[in-house]
């Protein structure tokens, strides 16, 4: 594709007016006839990095699939889709993983996509089940390749990578080095960028405080902290890290119980509630995410003031994933170890201060936005536009009322200032969304 026909989307669509030094450079190798292997940190901008030169290499429509990104996590897959689709002008992109409606996935392919971004297993299980031929492939996307070895993905990528004969691009990212590549890749003279010591000023725009609790039971010395660190009129966003995930559904319910707008996220959740507990973070429903390493790396998480460890990580890389959520492009953020009595803090952590508690403070701790469940979505032909069209025409709200719409395949989501719920679904009962009535109530 020609520069001219997908970069207005960036700054029209993303609302990115300039690009950063790291998605320049990915831009210019695009020119080049070798293979890209990419080294970033979380939060630089990768996803739209190795989008760019994706987009250069596309030729127009074909009829055929042109281009594969493999990705380790289903939430990876659904965040590159997202910006792929805004940026892919004219090309059509499918998201492919577990835990998706088969059904839909399957109709999906009958009209044959230019673009798949799928996990490993979801993908060589629509090959082997000839719902999609990997043959026309010309680029291949391996997005932070070695968390899906971590994972043992090695296997389902190799037998892909076999489906995949005609592939003429490697572009492959990392968070680490990338020392030892897979053994299934035969990369041509391949160029490395490595932005990694552009993060260097990361420790510098991030404060790091102890915080000592009295017991080793450290749920009263959490709320504390989370009062004393919340004093504004709304609670700020905090990632809550736990190791375990029957610790993060303890602490979820403790915080619930003391009236914080907390919510989970792990592994076990089935895919719906981990989209939800996304999207009730993000638009403020629920900003107190308790959660475990899921959530370090991997997520479209926006504008996290603070992460809290409430217990210690096991490892360097998961202590330096969780305190990547915040202080991400040039922002600043607050980093908190609650240390229990006698407890050996890791050596690979290093403290700025020792946070001093007032046991007195009440901090905001109920976000003033409510999250509604629309009965529809993508599948539905629901977009957002005609979400918030119908909210403000039938409900009687003004756009600054409504926060944030995430639009899924058979429903969505819609923040909304919690005093305007009330009058807004009796204003709207019985009228229709696009033609049909639909269930639109407070999600529980």
């Amino acid at each position: 594709m020609r520069e001219k026909e997908f970069l207005p989307a960036v700054r029209e669509r993303l609302g990115i007016s300039e690009l950063n030094e790291m998605q320049q450079k990915m831009m210019a190798c695009a020119s080049e006839p070798r293979d890209i292997i990419l080294l970033s940190p979380t939060g630089s901008g990768k996803t739209l990095a190795f989008t760019l030169p994706v987009m250069k290499i596309m030729k127009p429509s074909t009829g055929r699939v042109q281009c594969v990104v493999i990705a380790p996590s289903r939430e990876l897959v659904v965040q590159i889709a997202g910006v792929m689709r805004e940026v892919a002008v004219g090309l059509r992109v499918v998201a492919l993983y577990g835990g998706h409606n088969v059904e839909d996935e399957v109709n999906s392919l009958k009209v044959v996509p230019d673009i798949i971004v799928s996990t490993p297993g979801r993908l060589l299980d629509h090959a082997v089940r000839r719902n999609v031929d990997l043959l026309p492939v010309r680029i291949l996307v391996l997005d932070e390749f070695d968390k899906s070895l971590e994972l043992g993905f090695d296997e389902e990528m190799g037998k892909l990578v076999k489906r995949m004969k005609n592939v003429s691009r490697y572009i492959l990212t990392s968070a680490t080095s990338a020392d030892v590549l897979p053994d299934f890749l035969n990369l041509t003279d391949p160029h490395t960028i490595d932005f990694r010591d552009k993060n260097s000023g990361l420790r510098e725009r991030m404060s790091v405080h102890r915080v000592d609790s009295d017991g080793k039971d450290k749920l009263d010395t959490l709320l504390s902290l989370l009062n004393n660190i919340n004093t504004g009129d709304a609670p700020e966003k905090s990632i809550i890290f736990v190791n375990h995930r029957e610790s993060a559904e303890r602490v979820v319910d403790f915080l619930k119980r003391k009236g914080v707008s907390a919510v989970l996220y792990h592994g076990a959740l089935d895919q719906r509630d981990r989209e939800t507990a996304l999207a009730l973070f993000n638009n403020g429903s629920c900003p107190i995410l308790v959660a475990t390493d899921l959530a370090a790396r991997g997520l479209d998480i926006e504008r996290v003031g603070s992460v809290i460890h409430y217990h210690q990580p096991l490892t360097p890389e998961a202590y330096t994933h969780r305190n990547g959520r915040t202080a991400r492009v040039e922002e600043e953020g607050d980093v908190y170890l609650l240390v229990g009595p006698d407890e050996e803090v890791k050596d690979f952590v290093n403290f700025d201060d020792t946070y001093s508690l007032d046991s007195t403070a009440s901090g905001a701790l109920r976000s003033r936005f409510m999250t509604l469940y629309v009965s529809a979505g993508k599948r539905e032909k629901v977009s957002r536009g005609d979400i918030l069209g119908f909210l403000i025409k039938e409900g009687g709200v003004s756009a600054d009322s409504i926060g944030k719409i995430n639009v899924y395949d058979h429903y969505s989501l819609v923040a909304v200032k919690e005093g305007e719920v009330a009058g807004l679904l009796n204003s709207i009962e019985g009228k229709k969304l696009k033609g049909e009535k639909r269930r639109i109530s407070p999600l529980k």
